[in-house]
């Protein structure tokens, strides 16, 4: 089956008096992370990874007493750069299957996944949208290579080509905003305690005041007031502290499934299958406490 052409398909076999005979309209299917339109997790995902780098080269590790501001600068500036390598390759990269790759050009519409009209695109493995045996992505509408799950923050499935990748990002973010983090609570602690041990830049020594800051060294020093490095601090360590809890999250999700050798997807349907058997159960129990109420009322019954 050629699932390319610009028409409308079937999504089964066909088979009488079921929904998924419905024909479905056409769409093309997203070739990676960088297809039109971006999520907006996307977009804050990045934005995020801008601000981060921003105030943790341009004004808090310059601030660091020597060694450690170089020590900082290394470890920090691996895990940004290790991020925004693998990052921006799994976004680029197409997960898609083989075959599909082989004969997708992207400029075509391809048969849609209506889940309002169909359950599934799926039957014994084999997808009837691309005609192949792999699972179906309904968002990127495409058949992904060892499919793991849809990423709304690489706007780009995961699959078995780009899974990698993907994982290195996640432990790189979760390993960098941990180190700005501590830097950023050394800094907060020691402006109160000893605030010449952050004033050691040859820029602060033509300052007239203890109260004034400098950011953005050595390039391009502005002056800032203590109140302002402070709240920028704030803000920074509450963004990274929403951003450790979701990244430590998914990471510590995806090293649980690397150690049952499953693939998210395995573990969603996983978890739906326990979640049925669970509510057969309370079905079940339930049916029977109703059927023993009603037998000790006609037994109450006969007993009057």
């Amino acid at each position: 089956m050629n699932c390319f052409n610009q028409r409308l398909r079937r999504t089964a076999p066909i088979c009488s008096g079921g929904s998924r005979n419905d024909l479905v309209p056409s769409k093309p299917a997203r070739m990676n992370g960088w297809s039109w339109p971006p999520q907006v997790a996307q977009v804050i995902g990045w934005l995020m990874f801008i601000y981060m780098a921003i105030v943790s080269f341009g004004i808090y590790v310059p601030l660091l007493p020597p060694p450690w501001n170089h020590v900082a600068y290394a470890l920090i500036g691996i895990a940004f750069v290790l991020h925004f390598v693998t990052h921006l390759v799994a976004e680029i990269i197409d997960p898609a299957d083989v075959s599909v790759r082989a004969k997708q050009t992207y400029s075509n519409p391809v048969p849609l996944f209506d889940r309002t009209k169909q359950s599934h695109v799926i039957q014994d493995l084999h997808c009837y949208l691309c005609d192949v045996k792999v699972k179906h992505c309904g968002v990127c509408n495409k058949c992904v290579q060892d499919f793991d799950h849809h990423c709304i923050w690489l706007n780009n499935c995961v699959g078995g080509r780009n899974y990698w990748y993907f994982f290195v990002a996640l432990c790189s973010a979760t390993f960098g905003t941990l180190l700005l983090i501590i830097v950023i609570l050394f800094i907060f602690i020691q402006h109160y305690l000893d605030p010449d041990n952050l004033r050691t830049a040859p820029q602060f020594n033509n300052l007239l005041t203890n109260e004034t800051w400098l950011v953005f060294l050595p390039a391009a020093p502005l002056k800032t007031t203590s109140a302002g490095l402070l709240v920028v601090a704030f803000i920074t360590v509450l963004l990274s502290q929403v951003s450790l809890l979701l990244l430590g999250h998914l990471l510590g999700l995806h090293l649980y499934l690397l150690y049952k050798g499953i693939s998210t997807h395995d573990h969603i349907k996983m978890q739906r299958q326990k979640q049925a058997r669970n509510k057969d159960l309370e079905v079940e129990r339930s049916s029977e406490i109703n059927h023993h109420n009603k037998a000790a009322k006609v037994r109450q019954s006969y007993t009057k």
